[in-house]
């Protein structure tokens, strides 16, 4: 067991994928869940929204949601430079950010954030859903977020010690209840992406 006083960043471990090319396999591997996320939030949404995606990584989802008739205009960020070196790459009109979070505070409010495998990472991740609620959603909006390390996907908690980087585990229930502390109506709570010995990207969906 690894102290967490000596863990690696998550950024760190990302932009050592980006270099390496992991960052598509990341897209593909987590594209069923995300595409299941946004047809449970889309529909939910008002027309010309605005959108952000947290930790977007090399920008795959922006570019997805940037395709949709009723989105306006879509945001990226993540703190690995590397990702929004690729993001830009790939995508040079795209409206990319690098930056920290849960420091960074967006200057305009989103109808639609959409989160995947990101709030784990951090230490206090109900205080982030609460910020979500607070300070980065428009009246209405939708906060759309998924995660793989939770406390029923058993095969998950080895993640810690095997990137060597801090994760915080909570439960369905913790999330849950975390969501409806924050302020968010309409609360669901999804598995998706279901497939032989992986119990399902745990995702959960609430409104401003």
């Amino acid at each position: 067991m690894v102290n967490n006083m000596e863990r690696r960043p998550a950024t760190e471990i990302f932009s050592e994928w980006a270099e390496k090319g992991r960052d598509e396999g990341m897209e593909s591997g987590h594209a069923p869940s995300v595409e299941a996320m946004l047809e449970l939030a889309l529909p939910k949404v008002e027309p010309d929204f605005l959108a952000i995606d947290v930790g977007c990584g090399n920008g795959w989802v922006c570019r997805k949601l940037k395709k949709h008739n009723d989105c306006k205009n879509v945001v990226g960020i993540d703190g690995s430079d590397a990702m929004i070196s690729k993001a830009n790459s790939i995508d040079s009109s795209g409206d990319y950010i690098h930056a920290d979070l849960p420091e960074w505070k967006p200057s305009r409010k989103f109808d639609l954030i959409h989160s995947m495998e990101f709030l784990y990472y951090l230490t206090n991740p109900l205080n982030m859903l609460e910020t979500f609620h607070k300070e980065w959603l428009t009246d209405g909006g939708i906060l759309v977020a998924g995660v793989d390390y939770y406390l029923e996907n058993k095969k998950s908690h080895d993640w810690p010690d095997a990137l060597n980087v801090h994760m915080t585990q909570l439960g369905i229930d913790e999330w849950k209840n975390g969501m409806i502390e924050a302020g968010f109506s309409d609360v669901e709570i999804h598995q998706v992406g279901k497939k032989e010995g992986f119990i399902g990207t745990l995702v959960m969906i609430g409104r401003r």
